[in-house]
């Protein structure tokens, strides 16, 4: 049994602490927050010990596994420490904010020996799996071009939950909070970026950061992409996509929250291998929760002494893509990778 904490027990904690209770070879054995009160939920359900200092908590000699579920801000200082303390760190994204930061939190692991995993769970959806497969079997030829869609709502009173919300220095805006899942399969999909060039603004919510933003991308291998991101949809949350343009084939994974083949037309696939697949996915298109597998893959890259499947390098891609979208956005020039 691989032993598993919690630090930072806001509304993501609970979905890891969910993932952990539920992942074959884990368990979820601490909390720590500096609020008190913030843990009795865990306590309580779990009967598992808190915390309110990280440096007691990464003490405990039978803890392998810390996930970071605090704002995005604090990412950098935690992940090093809990590294450094020689203990496995599973990150939310996005894994910081800074690439300095990010180069440091890759560093400390690797420096200590230890698996870093960077929570972009989405990878697991049946129907991203089933995309990813058929571009790994070269099914859709030459990429022409792709396009990644978020059309959510986040009204002011997600906002307003708490002061760090959309700010600069501790969230970001859509673009490093919602939109880094669907950036983070266009570039598991797609490849590496060249160049970008992006405009933002921040239309109908009162925070810091950018509520909608569209970029367009050129990728290394000569392909192009198109990046729509929005927290201002009326009045919830309508589409996330993810859309493949190749010689042989058109591939969309849309729905609200991009779990279902919409539209599958590939050349060397006969009429039954599609209908097999569209209907696999419709009958189970949320699969097994991303971060269950997340926690389940930490589980096995422990044991087996390998890397994680999303790793700090993977982290790293869907921030630099966010911070060159932002940068091409402030000066209004293209941006190299």
């Amino acid at each position: 049994m691989t032993n598993f904490a919690i630090v930072g027990c806001g509304h993501i904690a609970k979905k890891h602490a969910e993932a952990i209770d539920n992942a074959e070879g884990a368990k979820l054995v601490a909390v720590c927050d500096m609020i008190p009160e913030n843990m009795e939920y865990y306590t309580e359900k779990y009967n598992v010990q808190a915390f309110t200092d990280l440096t007691e908590l990464l003490k405990l000699d039978d803890l392998e596994v810390v996930n970071i579920c605090t704002p995005s801000g604090y990412h950098a200082p935690l992940a090093i420490q809990i590294a450094n303390a020689k203990k496995h760190v599973v990150v939310e994204k996005p894994i910081a904010l800074t690439i300095e930061d990010t180069d440091a939190i890759i560093s400390a692991c690797k420096e200590n020996d230890v698996k870093l995993s960077v929570v972009h769970p989405n990878r697991f959806r049946p129907a991203i799996m089933e995309l990813k497969k058929a571009l790994d079997a070269d099914l859709v030829g030459k990429l022409s071009h792709a396009n990644a869609t978020v059309r959510w709502n986040r009204n002011q009173e997600y906002y307003d939950q708490a002061p760090w919300r959309g700010t600069k220095s501790l969230d970001g805006g859509v673009l490093m909070n919602q939109a880094i899942h669907n950036l983070d399969l266009l570039l598991w999909t797609m490849g590496e970026v060249d160049e970008v060039y992006s405009m933002a603004a921040t239309r109908l919510r009162n925070i810091e950061a950018e509520d909608v933003s569209t970029g367009v991308v050129r990728f290394k291998n000569g392909s192009l992409g198109i990046i729509e991101a929005a927290t201002t949809i009326y009045p919830s949350n309508f589409e996330e996509s993810l859309s493949i343009f190749g010689e042989t084939g058109t591939i969309k994974i849309g729905g609200k929250t991009a779990n279902y083949v919409q539209h599958w037309d590939v050349k060397d696939m006969d009429e039954n291998q599609v209908t097999d697949i569209m209907e696999s996915v419709k009958a189970d298109p949320f699969g097994k929760p991303g971060h269950q597998c997340i926690i389940e893959d930490m589980v096995q890259a422990i044991k087996e002494n390998r890397e994680p499947i999303v790793t700090g390098e993977d982290g790293k891609r869907a921030l630099s893509l966010v911070l060159a979208l932002y940068e091409s956005a402030d000066t209004s020039k293209p941006v190299k990778l």
